[in-house]
C-alpha cells in the first residue's frame, strides 16, 4: 500500500491528528469543559475519516478525498457547537472554538495534500 514516502507522510499525520483529537477531548475537551457530552459530536469526524479510508480501499487519491470530506465534518462540529450555544460556556469562547477546530480540520487538509501527492508520485511511477 504506499512506498513513496508521501503516502507515508500522510497517513502519519492523518493517524496523529485522530491521534491527538482523542488526546484533547479527553484531557480537556473541545467544546465545553472537560467531559462536556457536546464533545460526542468528534465521534463522527473520526467514523468520517475511517469509514472513507474503507471506502478508499486505503489508495492516495481515495484519502485525500477522505480527509477532505473529514475536514469538513471538523467544521461542521464547530459550526453546529455555536449554532447551540456551546461558545456562551465560561470556558469556551467563539474564537476557541473556531480556532481549535480550525487547527484540526488544517492538520486533516494538511494530510490530504500529502495523500494528493502521493497519488501524483504514483501515477508518475507507473507512467515510467
Amino acid at each position: 500500500m504506499g512506498t513513496n514516502s508521501a503516502y507515508r507522510l500522510a497517513l502519519g499525520a492523518a493517524l496523529l491528528t485522530a491521534f491527538l483529537l482523542v488526546w484533547v477531548i479527553g484531557a480537556v475537551g473541545l467544546i465545553g469543559a472537560e467531559g462536556d457530552p457536546a464533545d460526542r459530536m468528534y465521534i463522527g469526524v473520526l467514523a468520517i475519516a475511517a469509514v472513507g479510508a474503507l471506502i478508499a480501499r486505503f489508495q492516495p487519491l481515495g484519502m485525500a478525498r477522505a480527509l477532505v470530506a473529514t475536514a469538513c465534518g471538523q467544521a461542521l462540529v464547530a459550526a453546529v457547537a455555536l449554532l447551540i450555544g456551546r461558545h456562551e460556556a465560561a470556558v469556551s469562547s467563539v474564537a476557541e472554538i473556531v480556532i481549535a477546530n480550525g487547527v484540526f480540520a488544517a492538520l486533516w487538509l494538511g494530510s490530504a495534500g500529502l495523500f494528493r501527492s502521493a497519488a501524483r508520485e504514483r501515477r508518475a511511477a507507473a507512467a515510467h
